[in-house]
């Protein structure tokens, strides 16, 4: 057995980026002779406390465990064949615990989804991005044997500092995210986002069009917000519910469109078009901004639709909500995309020959 030790910030099945990213792969990694061994620094208890605003004594505690636990890590390293890190090993601007790793027998293969290099924190931490140094990303890349890379801007960010890296898409668990029936507001068309608390802003920039589509179609339309925190928009009549492991598809079943706005910036063209490729392997027809890999994602008109300016979310919103038989095709046709491009199906075999041809081959390859 291949031994494997995952760095994570989050517990299992917590956090979307760890979900969608490796967290689907773990078991057919074990059944092709791979032994996982999970450590993550966040526990469920800590979790609210560390993205909640001030709080800074209960933050520090938080750290301070993190770091001992990061501590045993380290003591361990040496009875593993290779080491994955998300994102980061520690949640503050050093490397310390990545170069130590780097110099131990162990392969080091480095994810990241996001442009993690630029700084963007969560809402409740925004008094101590200082701590951050998001630079560190490059130092990670350059400490990895192996880089996994979200997309192609990422990939070209991971290249300028190590040779060995791959795309690995953002996948989707078909055999888990199926279509099913569920009861709706009579027989209104709903406009459905999902998202999170620091990803909020991106959905906040659809408003203007929204308030227009209220308008032009009234009580034929309505909103819901999928969250992980209370939050409203009272003219729109949103009242969020509230993100549920064992509830996710069932509300994102109620979507007759799924949307993703998001901002033409840096971070933006990081993103992994997750929201939209949910939406897709759902059949729920979908509208995305065209930013990044979205333009890859979406070809405009056969498998989605793509919506930069007001005037055209308005068009695109407005044709979706006059025609089921549109819904319906483009719905189809999204989840085809997603079969051959975006399933685990699709990615699996790849994914587990990357992982054999770094470990079969005894040589370190980064820098030290």
């Amino acid at each position: 057995m291949k031994k494997i030790l995952f760095i994570v910030p989050h517990r299992k099945k917590r956090s979307p980026g760890q979900r969608f990213r490796f967290e689907q792969y773990l078991n057919f990694l074990s059944k092709n002779g791979y032994d996982i061994t999970f450590s993550n620094i966040i526990s469920e208890k800590d979790d609210k406390l560390f993205y909640s605003k001030k709080k800074y004594f209960s933050k520090f505690v938080i750290l301070t465990k993190s770091f001992f636990k990061r501590v045993v890590d380290i003591f361990r390293i040496s009875n593993y064949d290779a080491i994955f890190i998300y994102r980061e090993a520690f949640m503050l601007g050093t490397t310390f615990f990545e170069k130590l790793m780097s110099l131990s027998k162990a392969k080091i293969i480095y994810d990241f989804d996001d442009a993690i290099w630029l700084n963007d924190v969560s809402d409740g931490n925004e008094n101590l991005k200082w701590l951050k140094k998001p630079k560190k990303t490059a130092k990670i890349i350059k400490y990895s044997d192996l880089i996994f890379a979200g997309n192609k801007y990422l990939s070209d960010y991971a290249k300028q500092f190590n040779d060995n890296v791959k795309i690995i898409p953002t996948t989707i668990d078909t055999n888990y995210h199926k279509k099913i029936n569920v009861n709706k507001k009579k027989s209104a068309i709903c406009i459905g986002w999902t998202g999170t608390s620091t990803t909020l802003k991106h959905f906040e920039t659809a408003l203007p069009m929204l308030r227009e589509i209220k308008k032009k179609y009234g009580d034929k339309i309505y909103f819901k917000l999928i969250v992980n925190f209370p939050y409203s928009v009272k003219d729109l009549g949103i009242e969020a519910t509230q993100w549920k492991l064992h509830t996710e598809i069932e509300d994102l079943c109620e979507f007759d469109i799924g949307i993703m706005p998001l901002p033409n910036d840096k971070w933006a063209k990081g993103k992994c078009g997750f929201k939209g490729l949910q939406y897709m392997a759902l059949e729920i027809p979908t509208i995305m901004s065209p930013v990044g890999v979205n333009k890859k994602i979406i070809n405009d008109g056969v498998n989605g639709f793509l919506a930069e300016t007001k005037k055209q979310w308005v068009e695109k919103l407005s044709v979706l909500i006059d025609s089921k038989k549109l819904r319906n095709n483009l719905g189809k046709a999204g989840k085809k995309t997603i079969i051959e491009n975006y399933s685990v199906d699709s990615q699996k075999n790849k994914y587990l020959n990357y992982f054999n041809e770094l470990i079969n081959n005894k040589h370190k390859t980064h820098e030290k």
